[in-house]
């Protein structure tokens, strides 16, 4: 009897301080918390009046909890304390990806991977935690920025769970390592749908497969086979197909030519990086990475660590992957506002950041695009 009222007490308590631990809830939550506690209460009232035990043996029972008690709260606040250290320490926290799963979209900042060393790419294990198959990136001139070569207007679509990216690699002897390169019929046919869905929904013309089956003949064999089998189910959409090395020769002579891209995971990372630089560099290039009921959106370029604080970074990329995820969950008259905005920040020289020619802040730039929002607003 005195151990189950222990128990219950030690429960009671261990729900109390949840509950103040909280900063921020909401009214149903309290009131989940109130009617929990109450019933492990009631369950400890009448555990006390079925027992035997007479007055004195209730108060030293109380003295006894009393006494314990600020060792269970120094041991509760240290159980606290590793946990927080615990998610800060980890690369990918479970939290995180709950959240993504739960609210099924996401907008992702730039993540810094180490080089040769250190843990895996957050990027890639994000990607394959949420089977985040597809990476979509649209690479269009900006009327604010004319470039080079005219009016580009391409996309690229990119497979995101396999290829090279896989990171099945080892050390066979000193000396000699080995990487594998994972193609999957299920992968490449997936990608292939997804690229021509989305040129069907967008009104697209053509779709090209980027590949090197002419030297990889099985993996990036089988990628072609599948592109070509999905490419018979859309037949008002024109499918063709490059070698990858021949493909980056024909976007730097006239990437008019082209209309989507698809293709395996590293050429996709090369290429699509290769095609930003094609209208204004890394910085002014939106991302989407998208699963069958998940989407996170991301700008291309990297975590630019070495001016991380400096107050200098352009949003323009990470902004216009925000416009992305607000045509992905509907809000299309929100997505024009600001991309409206956005250009009328960069038709001015001034306002822009430095990697495009202008001299305002990563602040006054942010300041200026909602100003203009507000000021279109009324």
């Amino acid at each position: 009897q005195v151990r189950r009222i222990l128990r219950l007490l030690h429960e009671a308590e261990t729900i109390a301080l949840e509950v103040g631990s909280r900063r921020r809830t909401t009214k149903a939550v309290r009131r989940a918390d109130f009617f929990r506690l109450a019933r492990k209460r009631v369950e400890l009232f009448r555990a006390i009046r079925r027992t035997s035990l007479k007055f004195d043996a209730w108060t030293a029972l109380a003295s006894e909890f009393e006494r314990t008690l600020p060792e269970l709260l120094k041991e509760a606040d240290r159980a606290k304390r590793r946990k927080a250290k615990k998610t800060a320490s980890e690369p990918l926290p479970e939290e995180l990806v709950d959240s993504v799963l739960r609210n099924k979209v996401a907008l992702k900042g730039p993540v810094t991977t180490p080089v040769g060393r250190g843990f895996r790419s957050v990027n890639v294990e994000l990607r394959k935690r949420l089977d985040l198959f597809a990476n979509l990136r649209p690479i269009r001139t900006l009327a604010a920025l004319p470039g080079h070569f005219g009016d580009v207007d391409l996309v690229v679509v990119r497979e995101n769970t396999e290829g090279l990216y896989s990171g099945i690699e080892h050390e066979v002897v000193p000396g000699v390592v080995e990487s594998l390169k994972i193609i999957t019929r299920h992968a490449s046919t997936r990608i292939a749908r997804f690229a021509f869905d989305h040129a069907r929904t967008n009104g697209r013309k053509r779709i090209t497969a980027v590949h090197k089956a002419n030297i990889m003949k099985l993996s990036d064999g089988l990628f072609l086979r599948c592109f070509r089998e999905v490419a018979e189910e859309y037949p008002e959409i024109e499918a063709d197909d490059r070698i990858v090395d021949n493909m980056a020769m024909q976007l730097v002579v006239n990437p008019l030519d082209y209309d989507v891209l698809v293709m395996p995971n590293l050429y996709g990372d090369i290429l699509s990086d290769l095609c930003a630089g094609l209208v204004g560099g890394l910085g002014v290039v939106p991302g989407a990475n998208h699963g069958e009921h998940i989407a996170v959106f991301e700008a291309v370029h990297g975590s630019a660590p070495d001016i991380a604080g400096r107050d200098i970074a352009n949003p323009t990329a990470l902004i216009r992957s925000g416009i992305l995820m607000l045509e992905h969950l509907g809000l299309e008259q929100e997505a024009l506002s600001v991309g409206a905005a956005l250009d009328r920040v960069l038709s001015e020289p001034a306002r822009r950041t430095r990697d495009l020619g202008g001299d305002a802040s990563t602040s006054e730039f942010t300041d200026a695009l909602v100003a203009e929002i507000e000021s279109a607003a009324g």
